[in-house]
């Protein structure tokens, strides 16, 4: 009998110092409206229903809301002019040397080229039009053919142009040499323009990079899943595990009341620990995942969530967010 009160005690106890390690009410919103990042900068955007890694977007877009191409220099000037902080944008390397922002795999779809990105030199891609492929009406039109002649930029055009903005690199393969050859690149920067950027992509690609410049944030699937399933399980104490340092997490909103103090304190951790937190759009299964992209999405953030916000649409989305702070 005495061993039962002791034991209930003993989970009283726990439960209160769960409580009080995790809640929010003892930890206030940070205060300031949350850091907005656009996904490719202005982007025309697509339903996500039925995507596949091999879905041509291009070919199914909605019926333009501005003019601009994604992961050009003017789509990532207009979404900084948006309200963005940082803007994300797509690379591959070339067959000779550099590194062209471009989302695609291959040039088939958005273009008016043929063959796989990478193999391709710097000059080729700057001679294509990346407007090519675009429609809305299942090919009746193609709002966009000739428009982008010319405007496919390379990753040291964006950073000379940028010098002082922020952005999230993708590294689109799971080549260990390219995320190396992006370290050398990086590794030229000032520590404050370094500084400003991150990356994320494939395994292979990121942990060679890490290596190369353990001071860049950088996140592969396999970083965010050993993050995400430690803290789980250790989070709760507020310990942020070592896998949940210098990197960057994206949490789909419809999950994110799973992480221990979650929002304040989790977000309040995570940037002590160097990581930046962004909240994507509900998880619904497969690997496809939307942005924070309407007025219902910015309604299911918690109240006062100073974190980041991941959008496609950072042009309705920035005055959306404003409002509501």
């Amino acid at each position: 009998m005495r061993f039962g009160r002791f034991l209930l005690a003993a989970v009283a106890l726990f439960a209160v110092g769960v409580f009080l390690f995790n809640t929010n009410l003892l930890a206030p919103a940070a205060g300031g409206r949350p850091t907005l990042l656009a996904h490719r900068g202005l982007a025309q955007t697509f339903p996500p229903e039925g995507i596949e890694n091999d879905t041509c977007t291009a070919t199914r877009i909605r019926t333009p809301e501005h003019e601009f191409l994604e992961n050009t220099i003017a789509s990532m000037r207009g979404a900084f002019a948006a309200g963005a902080d940082i803007v994300e944008f797509d690379v591959h390397p070339t067959s000779d040397g550099h590194f062209a922002v471009f989302h695609d795999w291959t040039l088939d779809c958005r273009t008016n080229g043929r063959g796989v990105t990478r193999e391709k030199s710097l000059a080729e891609l700057k001679a294509l039009d990346i407007g090519y492929g675009y429609t809305s009406d299942g090919g009746v039109t193609f709002p966009f053919r000739g428009t982008g002649v010319g405007l496919m930029p390379s990753l040291d055009e964006v950073l000379e142009a940028f010098p002082d903005k922020r952005f999230l690199i993708n590294v689109k393969s799971r080549d260990a040499d390219e995320g190396r050859k992006l370290a050398a690149r990086l590794g030229q920067l000032s520590d404050d323009q370094r500084a400003r950027l991150a990356v994320y992509g494939g395994n292979e690609p990121v942990k060679a990079l890490r290596t190369a410049l353990p001071d860049v944030r950088a996140m592969s699937r396999e970083s965010f899943k050993s993050c995400l399933l430690t803290y789980i399980g250790v989070g709760w104490t507020s310990v942020v595990p070592a896998a949940c340092h210098n990197t960057v997490l994206l949490v789909p909103v419809n999950y994110a009341w799973a992480l221990w103090g979650w929002p304040n304190r989790f977000v309040a951790r995570m940037r002590e620990a160097g990581t930046e937190v962004y909240v994507i759009g509900p998880y619904t299964g497969g690997d496809f995942t939307t942005g924070v992209d309407t007025a219902v999405d910015v309604a299911q953030l918690p109240s006062g969530y100073s974190g980041g916000i991941w959008t496609n649409r950072i042009h309705a989305i920035a005055p959306l967010v404003a409002g509501s702070r």
